[in-house]
């Protein structure tokens, strides 16, 4: 996190060095040239800050245990996509699902309870309506005219969610041949893509198009799209081995250089297979070759699927024993992920949980007490808050006239049903969602530092004898950090510059709701003099004292 602070403050200001050590406040010499400020690169903020999603599961990839309509006509064994595609009527079936799965209310939801990110689990075959020879020599070849109506959907996702502030990780869910024996992957055949060459090398041109088509795609909007953050390069993969698969990422790094087209490609998220601690010391070591950009440039993110229901001793062990571990920093995933963390943090990456839940084996729920699950998600939020740069749930929801409400995986119904919190980002305490009591005790330690920092300025240069004019940024409430767009200019006595007010710029023109008082802070860092950004050493001998 050092080496992504110091970018993210160079981001803000490049302070020039000073001409003498010598000078002295009574000194006549011309004073120094001005802080040069500019506003963050976009590119960073949607980049490095903490991603707070959701997986828009069983849209694209389709799982029956989520949406079974789907599948009431697909050839036997009716499990996977390609199952859906060799039955009845797929086209039809598919292209109503997908315009009615994830819908302008679904979006609204999402950014009114606070997620900034999305996770789009999708097929190779499902590029196939840009590029038709994507499903040459695979099992999907004979069903272009089902699934060429799926790139354009997945581009209006995009679309959709940049409307609305929120990022989008694109997950290759399904390669050729199957990379896991799930039948998530794409078919209900047995899983092929590691033992066989052809199916490595369609994965690789399955990478290439996609890079290709995402980054064509972004740059064609006007203005250029730029919420795209990673591309995942296979989900849950299962190789035989580590070094075929660790082959295969470098190749598909090698890939992603070449096809993306732009300045900068978005980060390379890697499946970890469960053996975090390997990844992260082969990652650590290959970071220069894995980076999605030439010279070490870009993230590289391991990804971590975190569930507790699955293994026999999971599914043996209490739901209270469940979050007692979770919250132990001596040993387990805490520890795991604070070495991961810290390792990759000092080679320029990161981990993230790109999928978990509070789905539970009924034999770990004995009581069925809702505090239970509460403090289960409680539990995961604060360790994915501490240790990772984002996480995505698994899932927005389930078919629930099938299914009915499910809050141990529908994101929506764990919110509506009090397991998850009510607002993304605020934290609850003994069970209670303090979201509105929260935002009013921020609101007033804002306006306190606030009126703190004018009033100590004011009084600062009140002292000295002349008349100085101040342009004062208008505070921005809710943020803690001034707007661009300057407010009021006001007269303080000052050290006797009398023809008129000087430029006025502020550190920060784009802030992140999480980042209170950042202003105050950055200047902290930097030893910066001068309340709310401001710093004209034009018109300024003295500076006020220190933050």
């Amino acid at each position: 996190m050092r080496k992504v602070f110091r970018g993210f403050k160079q981001d803000f200001l490049h302070r020039p060095k000073p001409e003498s050590d010598t000078r002295t406040e009574s000194s006549s010499a011309t004073p120094p040239t001005p802080f040069a400020t500019t506003p963050p690169a976009r590119d960073d903020w949607i980049q490095y800050r903490k991603h707070r999603g959701v997986n828009l599961g069983s849209w694209f990839v389709l799982e029956r245990w989520i949406t079974e309509t789907p599948f009431r006509q697909a050839a036997q064994p009716a499990s996977s996509d390609l199952d859906i595609a060799k039955g009845s009527n797929a086209k039809a079936i598919l292209e109503k699902h997908w315009d009615t799965w994830v819908t302008t209310k679904e979006w609204n939801w999402l950014a009114s309870v606070g997620i900034n990110s999305v996770r789009i689990p999708i097929g190779y075959y499902h590029l196939c309506g840009a590029d038709r020879s994507i499903l040459d020599g695979t099992d999907f070849y004979p069903y272009y005219d089902v699934y060429q109506g799926a790139w354009k959907r997945i581009t209006d996702a995009i679309i959709a969610a940049n409307q609305r502030g929120m990022t989008v990780l694109i997950d290759l869910h399904a390669a050729p041949g199957k990379q896991n024996a799930d039948s998530h992957s794409g078919t209900s055949n047995p899983a092929n893509f590691f033992n066989d060459p052809h199916n490595l090398r369609r994965g690789l041109y399955a990478i290439s198009s996609l890079t290709r088509l995402l980054s064509t795609f972004c740059v064609s909007q006007n203005p250029p799209l730029n919420n795209i953050i990673g591309i995942e390069l296979l989900n849950e993969p299962a190789p035989p081995d580590d070094a075929v698969l660790r082959q295969w990422y470098l190749d598909a790094v090698a890939e992603v250089r070449k096809a993306w087209v732009g300045v900068r490609a978005p980060a390379i998220y890697l499946g970890e297979c469960w053996r975090t601690e390997s990844y992260t010391e082969w990652a650590t070591a290959e970071y220069g070759r894995l980076a999605p950009n030439s010279n070490w440039g870009g993230l590289v993110v391991l990804d971590h699927h975190l569930y507790r229901c699955f293994t026999p001793g999971d599914t043996q062990t209490s739901v209270q024993d469940h979050t007692r571990a979770l919250l132990d920093e001596s040993s387990g995933i805490q520890k795991t992920f604070q070495q991961t963390s810290e390792s990759l943090g000092r080679a320029g990456g990161g981990i993230v949980v790109a999928e978990w839940s509070c789905g539970l084996a009924p034999t770990s729920l004995r009581t069925h007490q809702p505090q239970e699950r509460r403090d289960f998600v409680d539990a995961q939020l604060a360790v994915y808050e501490k240790w990772c740069g984002g996480w995505w749930w698994w899932m927005l929801k389930k078919e629930e006239s099938v299914y009915g409400k499910d809050v141990g995986w529908g994101f929506k119904d764990a919110v509506e049903g009090g397991v998850f919190p009510s607002s993304v980002g605020l934290r609850r305490r003994r069970g209670v969602d303090r979201s509105q009591r929260e935002r009013e005790r921020r609101s007033r330690v804002l306006e306190t530092e606030r009126k703190k920092a004018y009033d100590q300025h004011r009084e600062y240069w009140s002292r000295i004898p002349g008349s100085y004019h101040l342009v004062v940024s208008q505070w921005c409430n809710n943020k803690g950090c001034p707007p661009s767009t300057p407010g009021c200019t006001i007269a303080i006595k000052g050290p006797g510059y009398t023809h008129g007010a000087p430029p006025m710029s502020t550190l920060v023109h784009h802030c992140d709701g999480e980042i209170r008082l950042c202003v105050i802070a950055m200047a902290r860092e930097i030893q910066l003099q001068g309340h709310f950004g401001i710093d004209d050493r034009r018109r300024m001998r003295h500076h006020s004292p220190p933050l």
